[in-house]
């Protein structure tokens, strides 16, 4: 649909917004963390796709399409690309910093510190604002907040990799079906908003890894701020930039925690795959470590 709708615009057809009252169209939908994440890497590898080839927006549309519609469909083929890349250097590098003592953003007395704060405050309103507007609840954004979250671990990671590898000739795209078979326990936890994570461990360590790296930064910093004097050099101001992400992350996911830790039902995130997780997420901070010291 994607290179579909790409190709029509570049022939010359315009759309138009179309909402009936009566909906034209019903389908069903993964109710279960497994299948939504399957189908978001399959879903990831189409655009991507399309992006590292020879009919890229940016060189296949300019001169045929307007403008905002080669950004449009630019920003639809790298956006899976851009976001696991951004969220893996957001959700890892700072961590590392914090976890060795090293400052990346300024003191929170220094006026640039305002600009950091403004970007943050200004892009969740933006997606506050969109959610609610709508007549969504608060709920609504804060489960789509960390939905992109996940995704961008697991599947735009794992989604562009295989794109990636295919155009290297590594190895050959893989096609997953969505299971859209429904299950009444599946059901049922999907209906009271609790996440099943009954998946491989392919997609549960990413995830997994990335809060244990959270948790290892802030808990680490917050002891290092509360027994170790620093020598007056204000720890905590010059680290509370870093300390704040990771605490936003490791809230925003506070599923993923509870999942880990204290969930006892079949749904949990098995002990395995947080034992995997642990393995990886003590040899990133290792490595981290090696290369910032």
């Amino acid at each position: 649909d994607y290179f579909t709708g790409l190709n029509l615009h570049r022939k010359g057809w315009k759309s138009v917004y179309l909402n009936p009252e009566r909906l034209q169209f019903l389908g069903t939908s993964p109710t279960n963390f497994n299948d939504s994440l399957i189908q978001w890497t399959r879903w990831t590898s189409g655009p991507v796709t399309v992006a590292l080839s020879r009919f890229c927006p940016l060189i296949y549309g300019p001169l045929k399409m307007s403008l905002v519609q080669v950004l449009c469909y630019s920003e639809l083929a790298f956006m899976p690309l851009l976001n696991c890349l951004s969220l893996w250097g957001f959700a890892v590098i700072p961590q590392l910093c914090l976890f060795n003592g090293i400052p990346l953003y300024p003191k929170v007395s220094d006026p640039n510190f305002n600009i950091f704060s403004i970007i943050l405050v200004s892009s969740i309103s933006k997606s506050l604002y969109e959610v609610v507007t709508t007549g969504e609840q608060f709920k609504v954004w804060r489960n789509e907040w960390r939905i992109w979250m996940m995704r961008s671990v697991t599947s735009y990671t794992y989604g562009c990799l295989d794109v990636i590898l295919n155009k290297l000739g590594m190895k050959e795209a893989t096609f997953l079906p969505t299971n859209k078979v429904t299950d009444d326990e599946q059901v049922k936890l999907y209906e009271m908003g609790v996440f099943d994570f009954r998946t491989a461990t392919m997609f549960l360590a990413p995830l997994v890894t990335v809060i244990l790296i959270n948790i290892a930064a802030f808990v680490g910093a917050v002891a290092k701020a509360l027994v170790v004097d620093d020598d007056g050099d204000q720890y905590w101001e010059k680290m509370f930039g870093q300390m704040f992400l990771s605490f936003f992350i490791l809230i925003s996911n506070f599923a993923v925690i509870e999942g880990m830790i204290i969930r006892r039902d079949k749904a949990k995130i098995p002990l395995s795959s947080t034992l995997w997780s642990v393995v990886f997420s003590m040899f990133i901070l290792l490595i981290g470590s090696v290369i910032l010291c």
